[in-house]
């Protein structure tokens, strides 16, 4: 007997696959989405207990070949843990519509849509849990993560919006709101095609990528985001924030909040100014 069914949504590699195993150890039924997926899953499941099925949440026919062979899988969905998302550096002026477009349909627009699937069925059960990934750039502003940022900030809104509409139908919402971890993907991280030598930004821009880059190697392991991530959802109750980050960044959204702007600001930016040395 599994505990229920969760789908989780950008599988393939870093937080997104140490969730799906992490569901799959604690003894849920876990169908896994991810662009690089092969076109088809196995008749049987992986031998880490995982479906995996090819799922570019930019594209409405992949999502909903996706949802299909999901929902022949299983045809309940108790949970969906949506973890795709995609990060362009660069400077606001340097990073381009297309580059911004690209960031919010994969982070937030491709996270809608698959919410919107899901709903009928969770509905339908009288129950479902939803978990959705923030960061902790979707409570601050981080220099030259501009798309980044803002497609966490409107899933932070989202969030709040969705939780208060569907709470009469049983269904309730988490906002994971992860600082850095080690082992992403470098298939998601990109430059904007902008920065380079003839940018007015370039000095600051590459010592800002140096510390985040800093910041990432240094970060906490993606099984620790996994473990506790699926304690939240097997409480009655799920908390609908969960922040997962060492100190120092917890305290970066702190001070944020209770700091003027021009002080914050001046933080951040000797921060990042530095190359992550404080």
């Amino acid at each position: 007997m599994k505990k229920g069914t969760v789908w989780v949504i950008g599988a393939s590699s870093g937080l997104g696959l140490a969730t799906a195993q992490a569901f799959a150890r604690d003894g849920w039924l876990v169908v896994s989405g991810a662009r690089s997926f092969g076109e088809s899953a196995a008749d049987d499941p992986a031998e880490d207990g995982i479906r995996t099925f090819r799922l570019d949440v930019t594209d409405v026919q992949s999502r909903e070949a996706f949802a299909q062979s999901a929902l022949v899988v299983s045809p309940r969905v108790d949970a969906l843990v949506y973890c795709a998302a995609v990060l362009v550096l660069g400077a606001c002026e340097t990073t381009s519509y297309a580059e911004y477009e690209r960031v919010m349909q994969t982070n937030f627009l491709g996270m809608t849509s698959l919410v919107s699937t899901v709903l009928p069925v969770m509905r339908r059960q009288g129950k479902g849990k939803i978990v959705l990934f923030s960061s902790i750039n979707g409570l601050l502003g981080i220099p030259f993560q501009s798309a980044y940022t803002a497609s966490k900030h409107a899933v932070e809104g989202y969030a709040e919006c969705l939780a208060m509409e569907v709470k009469p139908f049983g269904v309730q919402v988490c906002l994971v709101e992860p600082g850095d971890h080690r082992g992403g993907s470098q298939r998601t991280r990109l430059h904007a095609q902008g920065e380079g030598s003839a940018s007015p930004y370039e000095a600051a821009y590459q010592t800002a990528c140096g510390a985040i880059h800093r910041d990432e190697s240094n970060g906490l392991l993606p099984e620790t985001l996994g473990r506790k991530l699926v304690r939240n959802v097997n409480r009655k109750r799920m908390r609908f924030r969960l922040v997962v980050a060492k100190p120092d960044q917890r305290l970066a959204v702190v001070l944020h909040d209770v700091l003027s702007p021009a002080l914050n600001f001046k933080i951040l930016r000797d921060y990042y100014g530095k190359g992550g040395r404080a």
